[in-house]
């Protein structure tokens, strides 16, 4: 049965909504930047971008199906990618009231500036707009086997909507998945960098599980958590999503170079930054907004007070996912962040299946944690303190087993036989004795019968 929480379009399913045309798509017959080489509206995509332009087209464009935003918005969103900063509210604000197309114009001097802008604000944006050649860096991602995806096209996660202004420009991917579908039954797994031996554990177990539940995977790449979880995944031959804070083709860290390589054949790599472009303090900050947003739940694994898996989960929680913690040792200042956010609103989990039993949809349900059952677990309360009243020491007559029980001499001795039929005591004339166990290292109890094979099913030995 599907999870009535999600709907969609032709019967896909969707975590927030479905992908639509993004509130910043330019007007019709908006025209194109002045003095930038973009191609004209009907002519297709140059074809140095390596994409085909015969009879797959957007509206006799010349773009594959899959892509459903113009040529012209395509080239302005990813030039945006390298004039402003992700994340940036600003900037937002003015792409949803202007349109991609005219906010490059706008920034690089091709059109009156954008309302509020500042001369620091142009003038930073006149420096990188030199030398901007948006077209190659679509050729270029082309060649890696990746893509532009863009707010419109019919591969954009429409959960990321949820941030708002703050909303990617749009996402280079690399990888040949469907992001929007795998998107919408992912889950995040992050923590620390600097993490324990248990944490890079508890992550990597994490990871194989929920791909074997069929979930997606997604973390940030990163040393500690974020690689285990990569690992964990790919190990069970699952899916597995990076979302780095630089451009899909400068893989950080440099250690894990052959991860993300990995990652990009067996899964997904994508970022907001273009290729090329290196990571900063600042930039991994904004990225975790993207892991909140693009996934159902986060799960922390190992967190410090001052972490940034701690800023995933609680801007996850603001936009509504499923948050969850696993918890660590109470002296380790590495679960410390963790316990924090468990006694907020987080949610305590300790595997894959109490992860998908919280973000999963009907019928995804952990399996029932208890301690083992023993045979006298079964027994009626009656029978259970005539089984109590016996003493460990000797023998015991019937009127002693009567009073210590509170029951009547015919009751008592009614239970007992039902407890000597059970195998849990033995009769030597008019007295009652428990059972000894010939070996008490399988963890038997005083009462527990001798025969174990003998359970209670109301069966004689």
């Amino acid at each position: 049965m599907s999870d009535p929480s999600v709907g969609g379009r032709d019967g896909v399913p969707a975590l927030a909504s479905e992908p639509r045309r993004g509130p910043g798509a330019p007007d019709e017959g908006q025209g194109r930047p002045g003095g930038c080489d973009v191609p004209d509206e009907g002519q297709g995509l140059p074809g140095r971008w390596g994409v085909p332009d015969e009879g797959q087209g957007h509206e006799g464009q010349g773009l594959p199906g899959r892509w459903g935003v113009p040529d012209e918005e395509r080239l302005a969103r990813a030039a945006l990618t390298r004039l402003v900063e992700p994340g940036d509210q600003t900037v937002g604000r003015w792409l949803r009231r202007m349109g991609p197309v005219a906010l490059w114009r706008a920034l690089t001097g091709k059109g009156e500036p954008p309302p509020g802008a500042t001369g620091d604000r142009l003038a930073g944006c006149a420096l990188r707009a030199a030398g901007l050649d948006p077209a190659a860096d679509l050729a270029l991602i082309a060649r890696r086997g990746g893509r532009f995806v863009c707010p419109g096209d019919l591969d954009w996660p429409g959960q990321l909507d949820d941030l708002g202004d703050a909303r990617p420009v749009g996402l280079w991917v690399r990888g040949a998945a469907s992001l929007r579908m795998w998107a919408l039954r992912s889950v995040a797994v992050v923590g620390a960098r600097a993490c324990s031996d248990y944490g890079a554990h508890v992550a990597a177990t994490l990871g194989a599980g929920l791909a074997e539940r069929g979930w997606v995977v997604a973390s940030g790449a990163a040393h500690g958590v974020d690689g285990a979880a990569h690992r964990g995944a790919l190990a069970a031959s699952g899916a597995t999503v990076a979302v780095l804070a630089s451009g899909v083709d400068v893989p950080y860290p440099r250690a894990h170079t052959e991860l993300i390589e990995r990652i990009a054949e067996q899964g997904l790599v994508l970022a907001e930054l273009p290729p090329g472009a290196h990571p900063t303090r600042a930039r991994f900050v904004l990225r975790n907004r993207v892991i909140a947003a693009l996934t159902r739940g986060t799960v922390v694994v190992e967190a410090q007070y001052r972490s940034g898996s701690l800023v995933t989960a609680r801007r996850a929680q603001q936009l509504g996912r499923s948050t969850m913690g696993v918890p660590g040792p109470v002296t380790s200042g590495l679960s410390a962040g963790v316990h924090e956010l468990l006694r907020g609103e987080a949610v305590l989990v300790t595997d894959a299946a109490e992860v998908a039993e919280l973000i999963g949809g009907i019928g995804d349900l952990a399996p029932e944690r208890r301690g083992p059952l023993i045979e006298r677990d079964l027994l009626d309360p009656v029978t259970a303190r005539v089984l109590e009243a016996l003493s460990a020491r000797g023998g015991n007559d019937l009127r002693d087993v009567a009073r210590e029980s509170g029951t009547g001499c015919d009751e008592a001795l009614g239970r007992l036989h039902e407890l000597l039929a059970l195998g849990f005591v033995e009769r030597h004339g008019d007295r009652w004795e428990l059972v000894r166990p010939a070996d008490r290292s399988d963890g038997a109890r005083r009462g527990d019968p001798s025969n174990r094979g003998n359970r209670v099913k109301g069966l004689r030995r």
